[in-house]
């Protein structure tokens, strides 16, 4: 009743009278309903009709259809400009979700939390999803209702709609309604609108399990800015900037790491607008004043360069696959040594090459390379993460060396890439180092091996052939292909062999989950091989897993269950992400234990 009384406007309050007040309009922002109970029904009678509709939640806006509807799902994929990457659903109810996914106890307390995040369930045959909303996977990913809106939205009878970020393509999510309209109102045929003010958005969380324990995939709704404790108490504030792909950013106050909700992908502008606003924000809600900036070494990082730009700081940079390792001994709270297996795509290493799958000693004082996947040329830059030509020509140079020509493979290599001008331009390329980096690269040979199993031949979104090769993998499969490791210093895993063989059965007409799963199968067998290695040496017993492609859940449910055969205790991420979501975190860590 009293307007200086603190709760006066307390969120949470909800009232016939005093609102949130609700309403539908078009995309030009012209009212369709103004009556709260009336512009909701309504709104479920559009998506019923196939219609698109932003709704404003709790952290932004989500565009919605009905996923039942292929045509309004392959609608919505065309305006929003996201043909290929799979969209999110909501349910009202388990049973629900149980008609089109696996759901058993674990998913069930998950999906029930209060965190309320996606979760990746696998998909059951036969059912009536649009196969627009998730082609090419094996999962479904899946939310319950988490707004009173969301929940008065679906009792006006609908089963399971898309619910998507509201945002063009890979931009932030839109959470004001002046600039939805703007932005969506070319995508969107309705908007359900309320005027209880968002102040920062925030995307839902997605998490999927592995070695039966629930891990993020991507860490925001629900999940931040709930802090990471450690045992050091850190006299100085620290701020650790993040990558640029999968962004998230960490502070460090005396004994807390504060890492950021997922911010995205920083080589788009209005993200990294995001960010610089974002990393104030939160700076100003945790009162944090850093005087230690730890960033990553890619010279070229936005958010290093971001770092590098700040007055009277102390900056240290941090080698990317040992941040995805101490940020799993973060997690679990150990400082002491472990033998990390970091694998992805792209991280910039101390030797100037692009690494991708490295295998060191670490702890978060300093690491040590001991292993690593064979450098192979990767021609091309930025689109050699796209064009699976170009990671496959290289390693197809260094399996067959002196005995590799280009015509002689033309009977595989034009069913991926039809262009004999580019196929030529890369081998040229290589051939005089133009335009080429050494990688160690496991994302690019996921890419490589998926094209010559004819599983397709570009990423529209990351990560999109390595996504369909594990999603095709026969897991009844025990064979293997042979992979080489080579006693030198360091240890270098050779998959010489393994490429041949796979050129050999694409030759022979073998099925692609057969040599799906013989790969998978066979990088499991070599990366445990590396770890038993490095343990005959150093009697390390723990295993550190992180890196992007550790989100692979065949390849590691697999190479965990060979570890701990081999009697090796496991650790990985579940608190972040052990993709890029979770680089802060590790760079925070080595900072606070170097400063």
């Amino acid at each position: 009743e009293d307007v200086n009384d603190r709760r006066f406007h307390a969120q949470p309050v909800a009232c016939p009278k005093c609102g949130p007040k609700i309403w539908l309009c078009d995309g030009k922002g012209q009212i369709i309903e103004k009556d709260s109970d009336k512009a909701i029904a309504l709104t479920a009678q559009y998506l019923k009709d196939g219609k698109i509709a932003a709704i404003k939640g709790v952290g932004g806006f989500h565009l919605a259809v009905n996923a039942l509807d292929d045509k309004a799902v392959a609608r919505l994929r065309k305006k929003k400009h996201r043909e290929h990457k799979p969209f999110a659903m909501m349910a009202n109810s388990i049973e629900q979700i149980n008609k089109y996914a696996v759901v058993d106890e674990a998913v069930e307390k998950l999906l029930k939390s209060p965190q309320s995040p996606i979760v990746l369930l696998p998909k059951k045959e036969n059912d009536h999803i649009g196969p627009a909303v998730a082609s090419g996977v094996s999962s479904y990913g899946f939310m319950l209702c988490y707004a009173p809106l969301h929940w008065l939205l679906f009792d006006e009878g609908l089963e399971t709609l898309v619910m998507t970020s509201g945002n063009i393509s890979d931009e932030p999510l839109i959470c004001k309604n002046d600039i939805a309209l703007k932005r969506l109102g070319g995508i969107a045929d309705i908007f359900l609108m309320h005027d209880r003010e968002i102040f920062r958005q925030v995307d839902d969380s997605i998490v999927h399990f592995i070695d039966d324990t629930p891990v993020l995939l991507r860490r925001a709704r629900g999940y931040v800015p709930a802090p990471v404790a450690i045992e050091k108490v850190c006299d100085k504030d620290i701020f650790a900037t993040g990558p640029d792909l999968k962004n998230t950013f960490c502070f460090v106050k005396a004994n807390q790491l504060i890492v950021s909700e997922h911010i995205g992908d920083m080589e788009d502008a209005s993200v990294y607008r995001h960010y610089i606003e974002s990393v104030k924000h939160l700076a100003k809600l945790f009162e944090v004043e850093p005087k230690v900036i730890a960033c990553d070494l890619h010279p070229g990082y936005f958010s290093s360069r971001y770092a590098k730009d700040m007055k009277g700081v102390e900056i240290i940079e941090v080698q990317h696959h040992w941040a995805h390792i101490a940020s799993v001994l973060a997690e679990h709270g150990l400082d002491e040594k472990v033998v990390g297996l970091s694998c992805d795509g792209t991280g910039y290493g101390t030797d100037g090459a692009i690494w991708g799958c490295e295998c060191m000693v670490a702890d978060f004082k300093n690491f040590e390379r001991v292993g690593h996947l064979k450098y192979y040329p990767l021609a091309g830059g930025d689109l050699a993460s796209k064009e699976a030509i170009r990671p496959l020509i290289g390693l197809l140079m260094i399996a067959y060396g002196d005995e590799f020509e280009l015509e002689k493979f033309s009977w595989m290599l034009g069913k991926i890439d039809a262009d004999k001008q580019k196929q030529n331009l890369i081998y040229e390329q290589i051939l005089k180092s133009l335009n080429v980096t050494n990688t160690s690269s496991l994302g690019r040979v996921f890419d490589a091996v998926a094209a010559m199993a004819g599983i397709g031949n570009y990423n529209n979104f990351e990560a999109e052939l390595p996504i369909a090769l594990e999603a095709l993998a026969n897991t009844s499969i025990e064979q293997a292909y042979e992979i080489e490791l080579a006693d030198s210093e360091p240890m270098l895993l050779n998959i010489g062999k393994l490429i041949r063989a796979v050129v050999g059965d694409v030759k022979n007409g073998l099925g692609a989950d057969v040599i799906s799963a013989k790969f998978h199968n066979a990088l499991a067998s070599g990366l445990c091989q590396m770890a038993l290695e490095v343990r005959d040496i150093t009697n390390i017993q723990k295993v550190a897993l992180s890196g992007g492609v550790f989100c692979n859940r065949y390849l590691t449910n697999r190479l965990i269950k060979l570890l701990k055969q081999a009697e090796f205790t496991v650790l990985f991420n579940s608190l972040v992400p052990n993709n890029d979501g979770g680089i802060s975190l590790g760079q925070a860590i080595i900072a606070a234990n170097r400063s």
